[in-house]
């Protein structure tokens, strides 16, 4: 197959012009065209009044050697690269087989640990997997009490349970992280297989929605249990089992759960999101190595869907095949901080997202529709260990915790939002009352004044960057936008290290995975590294080299967040 890319067509373009262009650019007579299929479509929409929609194709074509030597010159024309995905273990089930067989534990049933779980199953390992919250359907009832009637469950909730955080999103599957070896296909081949839109293979910038997440949740548990793999629900790992040898060297022997119970294994997977704060403590009391990273704190920030996609699409923002616009945004202040848009939810609604009592947190969501009147965004500035908190592993949960508590206080409790219009922010007053655009937050939000809940540099960033984005995105100052208090949890504020070999560099078994470990940043990049870690287990326990799998995860890391 050869893959052409950038094929540039109007939004209204005929059906057989895709066809028609591939025959043109290639230089082919048609009947020397025999197939193609969309790789990828997005859009062009740098100008409002031209949109164009983009596509990357793979083609079948008569004598096409022929076709790629002549075309050697074209950066847009080449070999379809083989995104098949191989498994790098095809002997598990005798392996687990074995007397004594001691089955990887996977900790945590987010988009990293689902994927680690299911890869692991997949290859004939029978992995457990625990997770501290409850089943998707029971933590979605738990959930919407919080956003209904001010009851938060600590143990089930928008951060915890089965699915993970990324449940309660827009359910983006897109990602910056570098993916040589397509884990990337992999994973959007097993959403598609557990009831996802097929759509999501070829769309630019693809998205399921919270409902749909729900079901295909379930899909993937039922199919790693049918393959031997267990769940445990509502099980916290209260230790991780470590033993050293004569030279002093730490390995990890099993785990001890919350209810008193011992599961032997040499092989943990560490999926634990970046809200498990309690997990944080007890792997620094263990003594595995951990480090403090940047992360970003700010608020959510809501404008009408409509204003939105005015802005971004102009005359052509009814068009079906653009959808709810979205936007990203970056401004560097004149402070040294960098503001931006983060976790963009088109047509969507901001959500109360604590995990822990007497805090206020907001995470954005929307359903695969996208047909809610406001679009929201996080609005957020980076914050580093060493200059704004101590240089610490905990130091940045003490920060989060610190302003989420000051969130609280200023929403007048019940888990209320602090909450204020963008004109009073930018003249530094207190908002008395909100105005034409009406905050999705539940249970409810109080209006205030937001500088009382942000660090002082943080706000004056914000205040800077804001007129800026005005500037890209006509009405995005508006003054009865309205933002709402606070975003703390953008990314995990410490990072475990580990070797090539997926392992902690201080503990050996240990597999520090996903967002909470600092090694990815939504969705798809903390499934792609719970597949990158679950082939990394297979090897080990396989007894065959990893060969540097999780060395490209490292590198490129900073880009998933």
């Amino acid at each position: 197959m050869i893959r052409l890319t950038e094929i540039r067509l109007p939004l209204d373009h005929a059906p057989d012009a895709l066809a028609a262009e591939i025959v043109r650019r290639l230089g082919i007579p048609a009947g020397d065209l025999l197939d193609h299929t969309v790789f990828r479509r997005g859009y062009d929409a740098r100008r409002r009044g031209a949109i164009v929609l983009v596509y990357t194709v793979d083609c079948a074509v008569h004598d096409q050697d022929a076709v790629l030597a002549r075309l050697a010159d074209d950066r847009h024309v080449a070999l379809a690269p083989d995104t098949a995905y191989r498994f790098v273990v095809d002997d598990g089930a005798a392996l687990a087989a074995r007397d004594g067989y001691r089955r990887p534990v996977v900790i945590g049933a987010g988009p990293c640990g689902l994927l680690a779980g299911l890869l692991l199953a997949q290859m004939g390992l029978r992995p457990l997997i625990l997770e501290r919250g409850k089943i998707v359907r029971e933590r979605t009832v738990d959930t919407f009490a919080l956003w209904r009637k001010s009851i938060l469950t600590p143990e089930s909730n928008v951060q915890f349970g089965e699915g993970g955080a990324g449940t309660f999103s827009d359910g983006k599957l897109y990602s910056q992280v570098s993916d040589p070896r397509h884990y990337g296909r992999k994973v959007l081949a097993e959403f598609v297989r557990a009831g996802a839109p097929e759509e999501i293979l070829y769309l630019s910038k693809p998205h399921i929605g919270t409902f749909r997440l729900v079901s295909m949740v379930e899909h993937i548990r039922a199919q790693i249990e049918s393959l031997g793999g267990e769940y445990r629900f509502g099980t916290r790992v209260e230790e991780i089992l470590i033993v050293r040898d004569a030279a002093g060297a730490r390995r990890v022997e099993g785990v001890r759960l919350s209810d008193g119970g011992i599961v032997p294994t040499g092989h943990v997977v560490l999926a634990i999101g970046h809200s498990a704060r309690d997990t944080f403590a007890m792997l620094r009391d263990a003594g595995v190595e951990m480090r403090a990273k940047p992360f970003s704190i700010g608020v959510r920030i809501e404008h009408p869907q409509s204003v939105i996609d005015m802005a971004r699409f102009g005359t052509q923002a009814a068009n079906p095949l653009l959808g709810a616009a979205d936007y990203r945004l970056v401004h560097h202040a004149a402070n040294g901080r960098a503001v931006y848009s983060f976790c963009m939810c088109p047509g969507g609604t901001v959500v109360a997202a604590t995990s822990e009592e007497g805090r206020v947190v907001t995470n954005g969501m929307s359903q695969y529709s996208r047909a809610e009147r406001n679009a929201n965004a996080g609005i957020v500035v980076g914050v580093t260990p060493g200059v704004d908190y101590p240089d610490d592993p905990l130091a940045g949960i003490a920060f989060q915790r610190h302003w989420e508590r000051q969130a609280f206080l200023a929403g007048g409790g019940a888990y209320r939002a602090p909450a204020q219009r963008v004109g009073d922010f930018l003249a530094g007053r207190p908002s008395t009352h909100l105005g034409t655009v009406e905050p999705s937050y539940r249970p409810g939000v109080t209006p205030t004044d937001l500088a009382t809940c942000l660090p002082d540099y943080v706000v004056a960033a914000m205040r800077e960057a804001l007129p800026m984005f005005e500037r890209r995105l006509r009405g995005f100052s508006m003054d009865d936008a309205v933002m709402t208090g606070v975003e703390t949890r953008t990314s995990s504020p410490l990072r475990i290290p580990r070797g090539p070999d997926g392992q902690s560099v201080n503990t050996a078994g240990l597999y520090p995975a996903g967002e909470g470990a600092g090694y990815a940043g939504g969705i798809l990049s903390a499934g792609i590294d719970g597949i990158r870690v679950a082939e990394a287990v297979a090897l080990t326990m396989a007894g065959r080299p990893v060969d540097g799998l999780i060395r490209e995860t490292m590198t490129h890391t900073a880009a998933a967040q």
